[in-house]
């Protein structure tokens, strides 16, 4: 393959987006391509800045950080004159949007016409629905935004639908490519002595719903059980996380770590709680299968993808009782959790590697760029 040179633009590099474009552009450079990244300097804290700055030497096309802004102002016009700056610097073949706004800033720059533009949402706008005014807006924004992209990344066949029905058919080359893990991801995790029953790892934002956790949780208690748990992770929703957790007097049983690398965290429970009301094809899920953690997961986005034929064990999203009832039966029934866990990790092993995922980014680009030559703008 003829060497390329990427750039990846995205906004917060938290989660499992930068988690993907970390993955990417490792293995992107580790293939011979010459890679940049622009991501917002604002978001990310200490954590970020040390990942970023550890990967900056093997990017030929630099690094940058600049202001980027969760919602749209005035701040976006000069994000996007930035943005077009290093297109042009870098003479991009590709320049890869992640995110809503990662993504708007790859399809509104017009300094190179020879760039594939790409786009992957990783929920993004398609978290939002048309029932409300700031929905209306982002999809209408996306809808406009659709006939400025080349190719389009989606990580599940879920995320590729909700896209259609919610925005529209693109124009551009679309591609459904699964998140991937990494062989040393399939170590098994050893737990604890001192772990909680539950933990749950993500951002603390409604999305994720560990509020319907805690629910669940407050539930067992009423009901005689003493289930505790570990919240690892920072976010808006923070505070008021706390404070539920202290109005259903459960601060004995449930504890809040800091953000910290994903092995580590998975050692601090028996079971991982992913109760998220909604995901794309969730990097947390295909970690702890990867490391054998018997999860309890709800039936979201591209979670059902992952699961395949072991669907069956998935639960309703914002049901707390039926959550409860998973957890119980994870606790109370050992061996038919460990072997629900072990069949997880042998079908993450066989379709979810980084290898494919990168051929799949990669193959995708080329088959852009081959449509550019094609139109004339090569």
């Amino acid at each position: 393959m003829t060497a390329l040179n990427i750039l990846h633009v995205f906004r917060a590099p938290v989660g499992g987006l930068f988690r993907h474009v970390l993955d990417l552009t490792r293995e992107q450079t580790a293939r011979g391509h010459r890679v940049g990244i622009i991501a917002d300097s604002i978001t990310g804290g200490e954590r970020a800045e040390k990942t970023l700055k550890t990967l900056e030497p093997s990017l030929a096309l630099g690094l940058s950080r600049y202001p980027m802004r969760r919602h749209i102002g005035p701040g976006d016009a000069l994000a996007l004159a930035h943005v077009m700056r290093r297109i042009a610097q870098t003479g991009a073949d590709v320049v890869h949007g992640h995110g809503a706004k990662g993504g708007a800033y790859a399809r509104l720059s017009f300094r190179n016409r020879r760039a594939v533009r790409a786009y992957t949402p990783h929920g993004g706008s398609l978290l939002f629905g048309h029932d409300t005014l700031a929905g209306k807006f982002y999809l209408t924004t996306e809808r406009i935004l659709m006939l400025r992209g080349d190719l389009f990344l989606f990580e599940s066949a879920y995320s590729a639908d909700i896209f259609r029905r919610k925005i529209g058919t693109p124009r551009g080359l679309v591609r459904i490519v699964h998140n991937g893990v990494s062989r040393k991801e399939f170590e098994p995790i050893v737990t604890k002595p001192d772990a909680t029953d539950l933990v749950f790892m993500g951002e603390l934002r409604p999305v994720k719903g560990i509020d319907v956790l805690i629910n669940a949780i407050a539930n067992l208690h009423n009901d005689g059980r003493s289930v505790s748990a570990t919240l690892v992770g920072d976010g808006p929703d923070r505070d008021a996380l706390h404070a539920q957790v202290a109005r259903l007097g459960l601060t004995s049983s449930i504890c809040f770590k800091p953000a910290m690398p994903a092995y580590e965290a998975l050692t601090l429970g028996r079971i991982m709680v992913v109760p998220s009301r909604a995901e794309s094809l969730p990097y947390v899920v295909l970690e702890a299968a990867a490391g054998g953690k018997p999860l309890v997961t709800t039936n979201v986005g591209g979670i059902p993808e992952i699961y395949g034929p072991l669907s069956d064990a998935l639960v309703p999203p914002q049901d707390a009782i039926a959550l409860a009832k998973a957890i119980i039966g994870a606790l109370d029934h050992p061996e038919v959790t460990a072997e629900r866990a072990r069949g997880l990790r042998e079908r993450v092993s066989a379709l979810f590697s980084v290898e494919s995922m990168v051929n799949g980014v990669l193959d995708a680009y080329q088959t852009a760029l081959a449509g550019l030559q094609a139109c004339g703008r090569r």
